[in-house]
């Protein structure tokens, strides 16, 4: 995929539309994931989401491939417009869990423990670090394997399992600081 990357990068840089829409195409739904799953909001991650390729389109010229992947580079663009929203809104930033756990399926005493566990794993991660809180989404709810993740964010992958440990050592104590499972006991 870095030689993918390179060449398409290059390809939009000459102003190949048909290289803008493959990125689009290739990376939209990463960048919108990652961003639903910090506002809990559809729209307004549609909007960001949006708001990243538009970006990726006007600054497309500042951006010089390095062996990262661009999808780095647009989840940084992401991260950036996030913040900026989140100021604007007085928000802190949170992390919460796709709505999408809990299927229309489940009886209503099972979709109550799932929305249970979902509102508790949400206030967890909050007290988790930036880089704790995107290892988990990218490693246990995107599903990225641990090289995908050290090239997203620029590290090795000893440094990503070792940032993965910590992140679910601290989520551990988070849940017993947020007494979550009390009331199922």
């Amino acid at each position: 995929m870095p030689d993918q990357d390179a060449s398409l990068a290059q390809r939009a840089k000459g102003g190949d539309e048909a290289a803008f829409a493959e990125i689009y195409n290739r990376h939209y739904k990463d960048i919108y994931t990652y961003l639903y799953y910090r506002m809990n909001d559809a729209e307004a991650a549609q909007d960001l989401a949006s708001e990243v390729f538009v970006r990726l389109v006007e600054r497309i010229d500042s951006f010089y491939y390095r062996g990262r992947p661009i999808l780095a580079w647009l989840y940084t663009i992401a991260r950036n417009l996030l913040t900026d929203h989140q100021r604007q809104q007085g928000k802190a930033l949170s992390l919460p869990l796709d709505e999408q756990l809990v299927a229309t399926s489940f009886g209503p005493a099972e979709a109550t423990d799932r929305g249970l566990t979902r509102d508790c794993l949400a206030r967890c991660l909050q007290h988790l670090t930036e880089e704790q809180q995107r290892v988990i989404v990218h490693k246990l709810l995107e599903g990225r394997s641990n090289a995908e993740v050290a090239a997203l964010m620029d590290k090795t992958e000893g440094a990503i399992k070792s940032l993965q440990h910590r992140a679910l050592a601290s989520l551990r104590r988070a849940i017993r600081k947020e007494n979550c499972y009390e009331a199922q006991d």
